[in-house]
């Protein structure tokens, strides 16, 4: 019965993420179809299955995302892209470096996904008054946010998920991935530099339409502003301090979200209805499946083939761990691929007794930096490349990965060694 149920388990897992990597199929409706036929063919029981969702991701993803939908209501994200445009004089290399650094830090305080939806229109605005082409303003953009979103629990899904399966908190992650991430940005810029500088060349009456724009009138609703910056600050306060006070970052996330629901005086109506559920729901599906694979023991005997292929030393598990993270996350999907790593790295640290904390912070940084490598690394490159494509601009696979994948590979080295002075 248990060798009918590992088969089965195998078959329905591989078929789920068949289907995810392939993309033919909506993404969030395969997970679902995959996590509840592992209910029905009784591979997990129903109670099991919820109990294994991790509600602390879920609840850390719900909260900001109605935090942030609030916030992009009142139009700051305009204010500060075209006040910056104009501090930048029009300058099309300033404006890339000022844009990037907004989006770096966005990304690591809301979410990058979220940073590039607000960013991304406003750029195409600026692009637009320069009649400069948007792709490299938008390359860097959307380079800075899955960097920037590597520094923090709250920036990119994978740390999320990684925090709630092993209760790190914001500051672990700060303090642990905040140092090299700055390296790697600063690097970055500057290897971007070398690439796209001597080719933004701008006209100067069109550099001149930029002090046209009246940032002022993007601010729809001052109040509101007031009450949502402050929410989000003493949110972010509460996740530098929720492990002191013995709260969960989930609870500091939801207390946020509706603390902020109430005072806005928003229907809730509104704002729930673009929580992205099919995100929440696509993580509820992954964990019920990777859930399922550790129950019959798929996980513990991933994890002893990885022990016996680095010989239980933590300096090669965790490298592997890096680069692993980084080439896969490249080509798929890093949401599935660090659901699936979890419990593996859990696995080495029962089996082996071995520190196993370099390898958390490998497997972050492997999984949310190799989203650079390719278009199809990290949701939002996906969603850039569409935006170009809806205004005219074509970015092929090709064209994205030849500036992608070096700086992938440089941020990669980069954190390597940072692993190996400082953990290993």
């Amino acid at each position: 019965m248990w060798h009918n149920h590992v088969l089965l388990a195998v078959l329905i897992f591989t078929l789920t993420y068949t289907a995810i990597i392939s993309e033919k199929i909506n993404r969030t409706a395969i997970a679902i179809f995959g996590a509840v036929l592992m209910i029905v063919s009784q591979v997990i029981s129903q109670e099991h299955a919820f109990g294994i969702i991790d509600f602390n991701t879920i609840g850390l993803l719900i909260g900001m995302m109605i935090i942030v939908n609030i916030l992009k209501k009142t139009g700051v994200f305009q204010y500060v892209a075209i006040r910056t445009a104009k501090i930048a004089k029009g300058d099309p290399w300033k404006i890339i470096v000022s844009f990037s650094v907004i989006t770096a830090i966005s990304s690591a305080l809301l979410d990058n996904v979220t940073t590039i939806l607000l960013i991304a229109p406003v750029t195409f605005v600026i692009t637009d008054t320069l009649e400069m082409n948007p792709i490299p303003f938008l390359i860097p953009e959307v380079i800075a946010a899955n960097v920037g979103g590597t520094a923090t629990l709250i920036g990119d899904p994978p740390n999320i998920m990684i925090g709630g399966a092993t209760g790190l908190g914001f500051m672990d992650f700060l303090i642990n991935l905040a140092p090299v991430v700055i390296i790697i940005f600063v690097i970055t810029i500057f290897i971007l530099k070398i690439i796209y500088g001597k080719s933004l060349k701008v006209d100067e009456k069109n550099r001149m339409k930029i002090f046209e724009f009246d940032e002022a009138k993007t601010i729809k609703d001052r109040r509101l502003l007031i009450k949502s910056l402050t929410v989000l600050s003493l949110t972010i306060i509460g996740f530098a301090l929720h492990q002191f006070v013995g709260l969960e970052s989930a609870t500091v996330a939801l207390f946020g979200g509706s603390f902020l629901l109430l005072i806005s005086k928003i229907e809730p109506e509104e704002i729930l209805i673009e929580i992205e559920w099919t995100t929440i729901f696509f993580f509820i599906g992954l964990f019920i499946l990777v859930g399922s694979l550790e129950e019959v023991g798929i996980i513990e005997i991933l994890a002893r083939k990885m022990m016996e292929l680095t010989g239980g030393n933590l300096f090669m598990t965790t490298i592997f761990v890096l680069w692993l993270s980084a080439i896969a996350s490249a080509f798929l999907d890093n949401i599935p691929f660090v659901a699936t790593m979890i419990p593996l790295i859990k696995n080495v640290a029962a089996i082996s007794g071995m520190n196993v904390g370099p390898l958390w912070w490998a497997l972050a940084l492997g999984a949310c930096l190799g989203g650079n490598g390719t278009l199809v690394g990290a949701s939002a490159n996906v969603i850039v490349g569409g935006m170009l494509e809806k205004n005219g601009h074509k970015l092929s696979f090709l064209n994205f990965m030849k500036v992608g994948f070096p700086l992938m590979l440089i941020s990669v080295i980069i954190s390597t060694v940072y692993l190996i002075i400082f953990y290993v």
